[in-house]
């Protein structure tokens, strides 16, 4: 092995900004809507084209490749001890119905663009550089988000999310199999594998960045987050013969609920995230009476004393509110907030400050497969600006130049780290 300090400038110094944004471009070609994003959900056959060309890319610069039970795609340079646990960083190649061309697919591709500077500055390290593609990070088309990474660390069971079902009663099992057989990969690798390190460079999918005019965010972990269903029963009857009195209107039931529920959760310092994301109502007739409501709550803070205070007055208030109709409040997720290790953060500190890359400290409001990594090793992510904090929107746009920033960090930090 070279001299760290070499070793690191060399592969910095062989990032390159066009090949990184030709391949974005090449990537953002599969799935592509015709208006600006990709619609590339996970296990689809546009997610298996990804995949292909990742593993096609891969071939021709000498890595090699594996998969886990649940199709998390590994790709590997060799290091000088090739038997020592590899460093790792990625993200993720599916996307939202209507996403965007950075989401996921910058942290795959820096990642990539590190082992190839690696090959172009004839740097061996010590430990081996791998890069992963997780799958099913936006749990658009199968529930829930984080799958891939979540199975791997041992968070949820491969069976429970093989037998989970998208619209059309497709299984994840079933689509698995044909996106597996469209990018096919011999080698299969165990879930909770030994991993040094791992670092996932991102997109930041908001403002923060671009209005303080900071190119790396140091991210310090991720807020937890609770999400709840609350489905409200009421009864259908003629719109123009019920009174009011007669009524059992769960829309106006539901309606009240996440009036108190946005009240309760209303913040000075605008750190508490609350979104009500979908609302679905039966019959949805114009001239009858809801007699059904089925609502999202997505709930998110990095404190758990008050993700725990506010997420547990949820039920209370929808019961307060529920008028003369039935409730049932289900929480269908808690994720406690993650801290990333403060190495990995002092890594990513010294390699923005040495490149003179302005940059900040900042807590993830997204959740990421990051999160689950940071139970199994020392683990970090570095954000980049996105034009206007846009992201989940065909109108998601990063610039060459930032994307190039954080693929460069990303090769110092994993550098560092392979040749501990």
């Amino acid at each position: 092995m070279a001299d760290d300090a070499v070793s690191v400038t060399a592969v910095v110094e062989a990032v390159r900004e066009n090949r990184l944004w030709q391949r974005h471009m090449d990537i953002a070609a599969i799935g592509a809507t015709g208006r600006g994003g990709v619609n590339r959900q996970a296990l689809t056959p546009e997610d298996g084209q990804a995949r292909r060309l990742m593993l096609e890319w891969a071939s021709e610069l000498g890595f090699t490749a594996s998969v886990d039970a649940i199709g998390n795609l590994f790709i590997r340079r060799a290091g000088a001890q090739p038997a020592s646990d590899p460093v790792v960083a990625g993200s993720h190649l599916d996307s939202q119905p209507t996403g965007g061309n950075f989401d996921g697919v910058f942290g795959v591709l820096a990642a990539l663009e590190v082992l190839e500077a690696a090959n172009d500055a004839g740097v061996v390290t010590g430990r081996p550089l791998e890069l992963v593609v997780w799958t099913n990070e936006e749990g658009a088309r199968f529930q829930p988000a984080t799958m891939g990474s979540a199975v791997y660390a041992g968070a949820l069971q491969l069976e429970t999310v093989l037998a989970s079902s998208d619209s059309d009663g497709v299984t994840v099992e079933q689509a698995l199999a044909g996106t597996l057989k469209a990018a096919p990969v011999p080698v299969r690798r165990d879930f909770r594998s030994p991993m040094a390190a791992y670092v996932e460079a991102h997109i930041e999918q908001g403002p923060v960045l671009e209005s303080t005019g900071n190119t790396i965010g140091v991210v310090t972990g991720i807020q937890g987050l609770r999400w709840f269903q609350v489905e409200v029963g009421g009864e259908e009857a003629h719109a123009g013969t019920t009174p009011r009195s007669n009524r059992r209107d769960a829309l106006a039931a539901a309606v009240a609920m996440v009036t108190k529920l946005q009240a309760l959760m209303f913040d000075e310092s605008d750190t508490v995230r609350f979104t009500v994301g979908r609302f679905e109502v039966a019959p949805n007739s114009p001239n009858t009476i809801p007699g059904r409501v089925v609502f999202t709550i997505d709930f998110r803070h990095p404190d758990q004393d008050v993700l725990t205070r506010l997420g547990d007055r949820v039920e209370p208030v929808c019961r307060a509110e529920a008028q003369d109709c039935t409730v049932k409040v289900v929480e269908t997720m808690n994720a406690p907030p993650t801290e990333f290790d403060p190495d990995v953060r002092d890594l990513v500190r010294s390699a923005a400050r040495r490149q003179a890359f302005r940059h900040m400290d900042m807590t993830s409001g997204a959740t990421h497969d990051a999160k689950f990594m940071a139970g199994l090793c020392p683990s970090g992510m570095i954000f980049v600006p996105c034009e206007s904090g846009v992201s989940h929107n065909e109108a998601e746009n990063a610039s060459a130049a930032d994307l190039a920033a954080g693929a460069r960090v990303l090769a110092e930090v994993a550098i560092r780290l392979a040749n501990r």
